[in-house]
């Protein structure tokens, strides 16, 4: 008997000597992961805190298949995207589309509402006349009574979504290159949550979400760029957590005639580039695509309009206009709490 009370004893010991054991290991330390690619005619990168390096892997297929899809959906450039097709299409076309489509339609109107028109994703036609599109480059201006001609197939009132469906009264062209990058970064960020990550910074073309904090505690910290044509330079840096940004600038995108600027940026209203003091402006939201929209529509107003309605809409905005040979920068007040930190 005492022979196997001993054998006994074993296995109770043996538990105890594996609990102590698993007890005394620590958990993995939070690290910086990522990755970056090409899409939508751009470069996209992600970061994010985790633990497990072999969640790059595993998520690098899923981003890119859904980056792809959303291209499919939404680019001018793809002849046989859901988008170049209803563009394609005869006057007065509804079309069944994509939930995601749908929806990045269903938004543009709304801001192209609330903007008051200086944000309308029917500005297409312009902005290819303008050698800024698919088409190519043609560094001149057109001449006046071809910008009035394509100015009355323009106007978001003439675009209409119901459910699935997206409608043209006539023959409207949609181009939704200043809203589908910052909806790219939306989704992109739901993808990584339901991941289970909760720190990340998403940013495709420069249009950015960011999460969470960073594994000392601070938030993701984001320079806005001087908007000096040839140069790189950092003119503010911000403290972001739980907000889309996007920026709208005329310095990178443009050509010159007869000693004059002519910015890829197009006034939906005019059918001309626009011709102000903004040189660039920063703006956040809860959603990227918001940020996105909005921050060409400020663009689009110019330095005194646009900070004036971004004001009345509570909109956290950085404004860099031009002055004399140099810049002059303010926020509005729902701006300033992303100062903190920055520089």
């Amino acid at each position: 008997m005492a022979v196997v009370k001993h054998y006994m004893k074993w296995p109770a010991a043996l538990l105890l000597a594996v609990f102590v054991l698993t007890g005394c290991q620590q958990a993995p330390e939070p690290k910086m992961l990522g990755f970056n690619g090409l899409t939508m005619g751009t470069s996209f990168s992600l970061q994010w805190i985790g633990t497990d390096a072999a969640q790059v892997e595993v998520l690098r297929p899923k981003v890119g298949a859904l980056l792809s899809a959303i291209n499919q959906q939404m680019s001018t450039y793809i002849e046989d995207s859901e988008l170049s097709r209803f563009n394609q299409a005869a006057a007065g076309t509804q079309m069944e589309v994509s939930a995601g489509l749908a929806e990045v339609v269903r938004e543009a109107l709304r801001i192209s509402e609330v903007s008051g028109g200086a944000f309308d994703v029917t500005v297409g036609p312009l902005v290819n006349l303008w050698g800024f599109g698919p088409n190519g480059r043609i560094m001149e201006a057109p001449p006046e009574a071809k910008i009035d001609e394509l100015k009355g197939l323009t106007g978001f009132s003439n675009i209409s979504v119901e459910g699935h469906r997206i409608a043209k009264k006539g023959d409207q062209y949609v181009d939704l290159s200043a809203i589908a990058k910052g909806y790219g970064v939306d989704r992109v960020a739901a993808l990584l949550e339901a991941e289970g990550v909760k720190s990340y910074l998403v940013e495709i073309g420069g249009e950015l979400r960011a999460s969470g904090l960073k594994p000392n505690g601070d938030p993701w910290r984001i320079a806005i760029e001087t908007p000096r044509a040839g140069e790189r330079a950092v003119e503010r840096v911000i403290s972001v957590s739980g907000a889309g940004v996007a920026t709208s600038g005329d310095y990178r995108n443009y050509f010159e005639e007869n000693g004059r600027r002519f910015s890829h940026t197009i006034d939906p209203r005019t059918g001309y580039p626009i011709n102000h003091r903004l040189a660039s402006v920063t703006v956040l939201r809860d959603t990227c695509a918001e940020a996105d929209a909005l921050a060409t529509a400020i663009m689009v107003m110019g330095d005194e309009a646009g900070y004036a309605f971004a004001v009345e809409q509570g909109i956290a905005a950085f404004f860099i206009s031009k002055q004399g040979e140099g810049f002059v920068d303010r926020a509005t007040p729902a701006f300033n709490k992303y100062l903190q930190g920055g520089n």
